[in-house]
């Protein structure tokens, strides 16, 4: 296999198997090539890894070592990224009545979840996580992208128990915006005793959710070492709960009768 080949196979391995640690006697046999050639060619893809901003090659020396690959995003594209996201969630035509805002398109778009996704594990990639949770149903399609850059599973929270889920474990919770009682539960089966977990969900206002997923997951002796959101809102920030996250957006007003939403970077860079 010439070495331009070879670049191009492996490069699409390493993107399609990130995180994984793999050997290069794995690459040497797979592509016939001897290991100072592989190491030549690891040298090359992770220069133009991050060149690219797109991430960087992380190796491990010894016996049971190798390289893995680590997504991240560029400061320079997350910035552009994060205000590109404030400009079209400041668009006035999103007000719904009641003062809602309208974002199924922004969770509805593969390219932007996908790049969300890589914001995330980004920012998570060092916390050895082992799976994500999400709270169904909005947060589901974020939730998978962050999952997909990390490798790891995604655990999903339901309101209502589902005969498919086996034996569950409820809780209820005190909702952060509306002051109710409301029930989640999860499958037993679901996550292992002492897994380091990270939640992943869409928009958070008192954080009331959340929280009730952190109690949740303490019955499974989860370790949730980080919380992402896409939106937040400031105008309940004197009664949130949460206080430990991560969030791209921050609404901090949506006028229903003037028809104009301010919205502003969150906290990811802070």
């Amino acid at each position: 296999m010439k070495r331009s080949d070879r670049l191009v196979a492996m490069t699409n391995y390493l993107i399609e198997h990130p995180m994984e640690l793999i050997s290069l006697p794995f690459f040497s046999e797979t592509y016939g090539a001897a290991k100072s050639s592989i190491s030549e060619d690891l040298a090359i893809m992770n220069r133009i890894f991050q060149a690219d901003g797109i991430g960087y090659l992380a190796s491990i020396s010894g016996a049971a070592g190798g390289v893995k690959y680590i997504p991240a995003m560029s400061s320079e594209h997350s910035n552009q990224f994060i205000e590109k996201l404030c400009n079209d969630l400041a668009d006035p035509t999103r007000i719904l009545p009641g003062g809602y805002l309208f974002m199924s398109d922004i969770l509805g778009n593969p390219n932007i979840v996908r790049n969300i996704g890589r914001l995330f594990a980004s920012k998570f990639a060092n916390l050895e996580i082992d799976s994500i949770v999400t709270v169904a149903t909005k947060g589901i399609p974020l939730a998978y992208a962050v999952a997909s850059f990390l490798n790891v599973p995604v655990v999903i929270v339901r309101r209502d128990p589902k005969v498919t889920e086996g034996s569950t474990m409820s809780i209820n919770y005190v909702s952060g915006s509306s002051k109710k009682i409301q029930t989640m539960v999860l499958s037993k089966r679901s996550l292992q005793p002492g897994e380091n977990v990270c939640i992943v969900d869409d928009f958070m206002k008192a954080g009331g959710t959340i929280n009730g997923m952190k109690s949740l997951l303490q019955e499974f002796n989860a370790n949730v070492r980080a919380i992402g959101v896409l939106a937040e809102a400031e105008d309940e920030e004197e009664d949130r709960v949460v206080d430990d996250y991560v969030s791209l957006v921050q609404i901090k007003n949506v006028d229903d009768n003037n028809k104009q939403i301010e919205v502003t970077k969150g906290n990811y860079f802070y």
